[in-house]
């Protein structure tokens, strides 16, 4: 990514506290996601972001990549973690996640032990966009480009990723492979998404 640095850090710990299981509200202390998208890095200064075609598709034209708030617990980990989640988006779903999955949760977000330590001792920063200068991106769910170059109101540093996801009432799980868990979620129907699922173990 074509970036600038030097811009202010705000500093923001997760309130360890859920207030919410609704699956669409994901990301507590967070500004909603209708006027706002997202980026999550662990460099705290960047200060523009420049549209760039990613390696791993090199067949997209260049963008700007943000996540919405209730997506954004994909993110909640260091860059290189592969990691997979399954969430309820409805009162039917919810109900079949629950069976399948044990959870009373509405998204459950699992990673290998491996990275636990990591997850838990890691920190992030959070760049908050104007979604006006971003249109939604048809390929997958909660994503959003822009072909400009684009600058962040605010980025605020997150400092306790456990405390993150408690906060917004998703189960987060570590298990030593990831494959039974990815064929469950597979079969359940439910949504769902997969991140750097090529560097997990085999």
């Amino acid at each position: 990514m074509t970036t600038d640095r030097d811009i202010q850090v705000l500093t923001e710990s997760a309130n360890p506290e859920p207030s919410s299981t609704d699956a669409n509200d994901t990301a507590t202390e967070t500004p909603t996601d209708v006027g706002y998208v997202f980026h999550y890095s662990e460099d705290g200064a960047i200060r523009r972001f420049a549209p760039h075609v990613p390696q791993t598709n090199p067949g997209q034209p260049a963008s700007v990549w943000a996540i919405d708030a209730a997506h954004s617990p994909l993110y909640w980990f260091p860059r290189w973690c592969p990691r997979i989640s399954v969430w309820a988006r409805d009162e039917t779903e919810q109900a079949l996640f629950s069976e399948l999955f044990e959870s009373e949760a509405s998204r459950i977000v699992a990673a290998e032990t491996h990275w636990m330590e990591r997850v838990r001792d890691g920190k992030l920063y959070r760049y908050v966009f104007d979604a006006a200068a971003f249109e939604p991106w048809g390929d997958a769910d909660g994503q959003y480009v822009s072909h400009e170059v684009v600058y962040p109101e605010r980025v605020e540093l997150l400092d306790d990723l456990f405390a993150l996801h408690a906060a917004a009432a998703v189960e987060l799980r570590f298990t030593p492979r990831l494959g039974a868990l990815m064929d469950r979620i597979l079969e359940s129907g439910l949504p769902f998404s997969f991140v750097r699922i090529r560097d997990a173990k085999r």
